[in-house]
């Protein structure tokens, strides 16, 4: 490590005064930045807007704009001056990513002379050799004097950084400035590798038909570049995105709880819904961020226990008993008048209760998809431990060459200390009749049938049917 800050620390330290001589070269960092603005989309893709002022003393010169996304889309970027538009014009742009690393800097001088440091620790003295690079694949050669050597102590100096490499990703125009020295510069670019997802936690109240649900932003930061003091929105829907050939994929975390207010407010955006933070925030680097989308108390749910069959089961003959599982769900009206009514984006909800001691205990998660105002949210929380059904297939019978007819009985027992009522639904194939039944049935679509079940408390209750499929 102490020969790699040396080998840069040398190279950069006499490259300044080359590149001063250039007096046409224009350099723009973070530190001109006036405003920046983030748009993240839920496609692994932000929109980067920022403004920054910037002196342009010549009527034509070249503009080394740093600080960019290292992930940046360099077909998307726009520039427009805010101080006179119709006076500053780009001529060419350039991305340079080529960034330096000691690997870089020491191919860059393969054939050409380099200083090799030693310092002797027994005789406190400094040794200073002059050698020729031959290669740098995996280990140096070197040839020194007469003699070649497979690698030698002491730090690598190199008289100055090459001129195709650069320290960090840096957009390069060739410009033609009309106007004032002093410009105001707009740029907007795209850039991947930064994303947004939203979080939920659910806490189910005592009687398992209230909760409250909050939710969170989740920002993952891997563009390549920080974004101090940005005003932040965030776009909800499936944008549609031309495919292209993987680039550069390279891919740590830090977490940032915000204060809960103010928080972000919600408005239609075209085919999308977008979230505006009614503040400003600070973006970093490889950073995970978290900030409080919503905060909902008192909404009212409903429980239901669910069991669903399987197509393929009237199609063939079953000798055994078969136990089901019994899905536990949770039903929640997206509804004014369940204190929610707000549109909702896709992401996971971690549900919680407290037990008997007061302690908040996970209970299970699922996700959801985009959810308008208006709509139900179902959601998975496990499967029912003290509710057991059993499927038993009591006959079967091939009536013709894609006609069978088979009869079942379902048996449904709760060890609970309540009664529940338990919805069985039953995907069917092709064209189908039922031919009898124990319990009354609803048509879900053209394929699927249920039953809604009471149980009693410590009881059991048996469903029967028979059905007529043909394929």
């Amino acid at each position: 490590m102490r020969h790699i800050l040396m080998t840069i620390a040398c190279a950069i330290s006499l490259s300044v005064p080359a590149l001063a001589q250039q007096d046409t070269v224009i350099h723009s960092s973070r530190g001109d930045q006036e405003a920046v603005a983030v748009t993240i989309y839920n496609h692994n893709l932000g929109l980067v807007k920022e403004t920054r002022s910037v002196s342009l003393p010549h009527k034509s010169g070249e503009l080394r704009y740093a600080d960019v996304a290292s992930h940046i889309i360099p077909a998307s970027v726009h520039v427009r001056s805010l101080t006179s538009a119709d006076k500053f014009d780009v001529l060419e742009q350039n991305y340079e990513y080529d960034l330096m690393n000691p690997d870089k800097l020491l191919d860059k001088y393969v054939g050409k002379e380099i200083t090799i440091v030693d310092f002797n620790e027994y005789n406190n003295q400094k040794q200073e050799i002059q050698a020729k690079l031959l290669s740098n694949n995996d280990g140096q050669i070197l040839k020194i004097g007469d003699k070649i050597y497979l690698g030698h102590p002491g730090y690598r100096a190199l008289p100055q950084i090459p001129e195709n490499l650069i320290a960090k990703p840096t957009l390069m125009w060739q410009y033609g400035n009309r106007g004032p020295a002093k410009q105001q510069l707009e740029v907007s670019y795209l850039t991947n590798r930064i994303s947004w997802q939203a979080d939920y936690v659910l806490v189910i109240g005592k009687d398992d038909r209230t909760g409250d649900l909050g939710g969170w932003v989740t920002i993952d930061n891997k563009s390549g570049a920080t974004y101090p003091n940005a005003t932040l929105k965030l776009v909800a829907g499936d944008i549609n995105i031309v495919e292209k050939s993987r680039g550069r994929e390279p891919y740590g975390t830090a977490m940032a709880l915000s204060d809960a207010a103010p928080r972000f407010r919600e408005q239609e955006f075209f085919e999308y819904h977008l979230y505006d933070l009614q503040r400003t925030t600070t973006i970093k680097d490889n950073q995970t961020k978290q900030i409080q989308l919503m905060d909902a108390g008192d909404i009212a749910m409903q429980k239901r226990y669910f069991v669903r069959g399987e197509h393929h089961y009237y199609l063939n003959r079953y000798g055994n008993d078969d136990k089901q599982p019994v899905h536990v769900k949770l039903e929640i009206e997206n509804r004014d008048k369940n204190n929610l009514g707000m549109p909702l984006p896709a992401g996971i909800v971690r549900m919680y209760k407290k037990d008997a001691d007061g302690s908040q205990q996970f209970v299970g998660e699922d996700r959801i998809e985009h959810t308008p105002k208006n709509e139900k949210i179902t959601l998975t929380a496990g499967e029912a431990f003290d509710v057991v059904a059993e499927r038993k297939q009591t006959d079967f019978e091939q009536i013709g060459t894609k006609a069978f007819e088979t009869a079942w009985e379902i048996e449904l027992r709760n060890h609970k200390k309540g009664d529940v009522t338990v919805s069985i639904e039953e995907p069917l194939r092709g064209d189908w009749k039922i031919v009898s039944k124990s319990h009354e049935y609803k048509k879900i679509d053209a394929h699927t049938i249920g039953f809604d079940v009471s149980v009693p408390k410590n009881g059991k209750t048996t469903v029967t049917y028979r059905v007529r499929v043909q394929r």
